[in-house]
């Protein structure tokens, strides 16, 4: 199976922990050259002095918002045009939770800035790097609320699901040039967007944050939470050559929660 990646460079958003780190962490492993972006310049040098090198192997950092567009791309463009890109991890914090109905308009707005938007800014500046190696990966870490909208998450079920419709449009339009773009569903994962989640849900529920942590455990099949380098293994496969014919897909690492198939 060919999952080398020496040679390409990889561009991973929301890098500082969690999944976007282990997903840098699994990419570098793979011999990418690995430039990982969030706010937090001091936390992404660390994540960057961590990451591991082989013969000529190079990573970097980018300390960018994802909901400063403008920002965003004058960085990006700086960083593609002194190394292309060939891979994009679209990856940052979900909303904050609450139903849909009580939402302001704002926090919509928000979400869909930070998710959509700024992958679509993302993609832009990438494409060409892209086109010209007539091969790229383009994966985005999305939700199972895609299939089954989770409660309590009404902002990040609406957003989370134009994100996916943006990527099954592109990927069809980018097939073409030799890049895929894919979704990949987290479940339950030892993030600490798993930590806010199960406060919330406490609160609302009156419940200690260890019932909480026990109901949705039962829930699991696998009768646990997904470690973050589960689900970046699986997006680093997706980035690997061996994946280069799966396109278009939202592929859930949930540990089988979802009934859905």
């Amino acid at each position: 199976m060919d999952l080398n990646l020496t040679g390409r460079h990889a561009l991973v958003c929301g890098a500082s922990e969690g999944i976007g780190r282990a997903t840098a962490h699994e990419l570098a492993l793979l011999g990418a050259d690995v430039t990982v972006l969030a706010r937090r310049a001091e936390t992404l040098q660390a994540v960057v002095d961590a990451l591991p090198r082989s013969g000529a192997q190079r990573h970097g950092l980018i300390a960018a918002d994802m909901a400063n567009a403008d920002v965003l791309r004058a960085e990006v463009e700086t960083l593609a045009a002194r190394a292309p890109v060939q891979i994009l991890v679209n990856n940052t914090g979900g909303p904050p939770g609450g139903p849909a109905h009580a939402a302001d308009a704002a926090a919509f707005l928000d979400a869909f800035q930070r998710h959509l938007i700024a992958g679509q800014t993302l993609v832009q500046v990438l494409l060409p790097g892209m086109r010209a190696a007539h091969w790229g990966r383009i994966v985005n870490v999305v939700s199972t609320s895609v299939r089954e909208p989770i409660a309590g998450l009404g902002v990040s079920n609406t957003i989370r699901a134009a994100v996916a419709g943006w990527a099954k449009t592109l990927s069809r339009e980018l097939a073409p040039d030799g890049i895929t773009v894919n979704n990949v569903l987290p479940g339950f994962t030892e993030t600490g967007r798993i930590d806010q989640i199960v406060r919330d849900r406490a609160k609302a529920e009156g419940k200690s944050e260890d019932q909480v942590i026990a109901a949705m455990r039962a829930g699991v099949p696998a009768g646990r939470f997904a470690k973050p380098e589960e689900t970046g293994g699986v997006i680093a496969f997706l980035c690997s050559p061996a994946a280069g014919y799966v396109n278009g897909v939202s592929l859930a690492v949930d540990g089988g929660r979802m009934a859905s198939i």
